[in-house]
């Protein structure tokens, strides 16, 4: 009975928030290759899914429209001790079902974002212990200094204690195991947009929240997002009016919206670096023929496979352009970059063929790709490419490419011997690439993506070291040590860093982050 209630009166604020819609109102037509698979903000750390819930919920300290960090559900902060963090928190916020966002709602989102299935472990796992000091302040307690604290928070979404018991979902849906809850597909957060209707894999549409504590810079009263994967269809859709943005553009579309008067291209480069990991930990492979050992645990057949992939081919043929190549796992916007590591090892199929070789593998081996087919610009091409690449030396690829809703669950259950990823490094810092990525799998989120398990105790030492440094050029001494040695151990095989692509009409305006994040509280459609 109290369930029912409930779900009456979320329903009659929703018809509400609806009726206010009147033939006046501006609607954005948004379409994507892909969809957001929850509107749970701790269960899928995943570009698309955090753009769309991010105009839903909201974080304690948020990027403003040119990517700066910027107060949002926290007002200020300040370390009040090397390893104490202050947060206030702004007062008078509500959630959309106009309960008080307060100090309690901080802590239970901590303690929900690194529990069982959350995927926004690396997030929080510098925090030791929350203090609530009163309902609009909390300090983190953290247990080493964390100077780069507030950037990670820029992610990490908060959520309502009240709305999460009352719907029992105070604990993440889970992508590995296929376990859902009310917060899959109802929402309830601070943002500038309420979730309106959701129709998981069809539409989803969210309208303006009218409460909304802060400025909404756009006109958008509504906004209808599409997920449509075929590429040809959503180039379609663009141009005959059906959609007024779409993302992204399929690279070999880019000239023919640009050639047309009513339409426009925003690009640039987005943070995101597409690399391929490894299983290095088991000590037989998943779907191979190799019976009783694991040739990745070997760095010979792990640089035998970069050396064979021709990257500036891929660029100019699958890519046309649209991709820049690089040789290390952060692309040279992040901070902790090192220009004298950027050059990639030689494509080389005769020095790739001979790697093989003295590793054991003379006429090479069997092994299955895991690629997702709606995540990236080109991405099964992409995979069919290094198939192509990794043939000449002998390896058979039995390419698996399919849509992420069934990609994800498989690949971070580490149920995959070979696989194709992209990271976007949101905090601009290499630590937020060594902690999740490169480091062995552990506690508090690290390696949570380290998906192959790649190990070395000097990264993993480095990366702790690097997270309290405070001297800018030691930091940066030690971030390029740990990329060298990753480097050095082929730990992943780092492709190319992607461009951004969004087909838009001439009439709207929008703020494109480097992180492919679309905020539609800056979006304006123009008469």
């Amino acid at each position: 009975m109290h369930l029912n209630k409930t779900l009456t009166l979320t329903l009659s604020a929703v018809a509400l928030a609806a009726a206010s819609l009147n033939a006046s109102a501006v609607t954005l037509k948004v379409a994507n290759q892909g969809d957001a698979l929850s509107m749970d903000p701790h269960s899928l750390n995943e570009s698309l899914q955090l753009s769309v819930t991010g105009n839903v919920y909201e974080p304690l300290v948020t990027r403003d429209r040119n990517y700066k960090l910027a107060p949002a559900l926290a007002t200020d902060w300040k370390q009040t001790a090397p390893t104490v963090w202050r947060f206030n928190l702004r007062k008078g916020v509500q959630f959309h079902d106009g309960a008080p966002f307060t100090a309690d709602d901080v802590i239970f989102s901590y303690e929900r974002a690194k529990g069982d299935g959350s995927d926004m472990k690396s997030y929080v796992g510098q925090i030791k212990e929350i203090r609530k000091i009163n309902d609009h302040a909390v300090d983190f307690v953290l247990s080493a200094p964390f100077p780069i604290l507030p950037e990670l928070f820029t992610q990490w979404l908060m959520m309502s204690k009240k709305w999460c018991e009352e719907k029992q979902a105070t604990k993440p849906v889970d992508r590995r195991k296929g376990i859902e809850n009310e917060a899959s597909f109802r929402a309830n957060g601070t943002g500038p947009f309420r979730v309106r209707e959701r129709q998981p894999g069809v539409r989803t549409s969210f309208v303006r929240n009218g409460n909304y504590w802060g400025k909404i810079e756009g006109n958008v009263d509504e906004v209808i997002f599409t997920p449509i994967g075929n590429d040809s269809t959503r180039v379609a859709a663009l141009l005959s009016g059906e959609v007024d943005v779409m993302e992204p553009v399929p690279v070999q579309d880019v000239e023919r919206i640009k050639g047309n008067p009513k339409f426009r291209v925003l690009q640039g480069p987005e943070l995101r670096v597409v690399f391929l990991g490894m299983d290095q930990k088991r000590d037989e492979l998943l779907f191979s023929n190799v019976k009783g050992k694991n040739p990745f645990k070997d760095k010979r057949v792990r640089q035998a496979f970069y050396q064979a992939i021709d990257i500036d081919g891929i660029d100019k043929t699958v890519m046309r352009g649209a991709a820049t190549p690089v040789a290390l796992m952060l692309p040279p916007q992040v901070k902790g970059f090192a220009p004298d590591l950027a050059k990639r090892l030689p494509y080389d199929v005769v020095a790739a063929k001979k790697l093989l070789t003295e590793a054991g593998y003379p006429s090479g081996f069997e092994v299955k790709l895991n690629c997702p087919n709606d995540r990236y610009v080109n991405d099964a091409a992409i995979c069919q490419a290094v198939a192509a690449n990794l043939a000449k030396i002998g390896v058979k690829i039995n390419l698996e490419a399919e849509t992420k809703g069934t990609y994800f669950p498989k690949i971070l259950r580490r149920d995959t011997s070979f696989y194709m990823l992209g990271w976007v490094a949101s905090t601009v810092d290499a630590h937020n690439v060594l902690y999740p990525i490169l480091s062995s799998p552990g506690e508090g989120g690290r390696g949570q993506f380290n998906l192959g398990a790649y190990s070395n105790a000097r990264v993993d030492e480095l990366t702790a070291l690097i997270g309290s440094e405070t001297d800018d050029k030691k930091r940066t001494e030690m971030i390029r040590e740990a990329m060298k040695i990753h480097q050095d151990d082929v730990g992943h095989i780092p492709l190319h860093q992607q461009a951004l692509n969004w087909g838009v009409r001439n009439n709207i305006e929008l703020v494109q982050m480097p992180d492919n994040n679309m905020a539609w509280r800056y979006a304006k459609v123009n008469k």
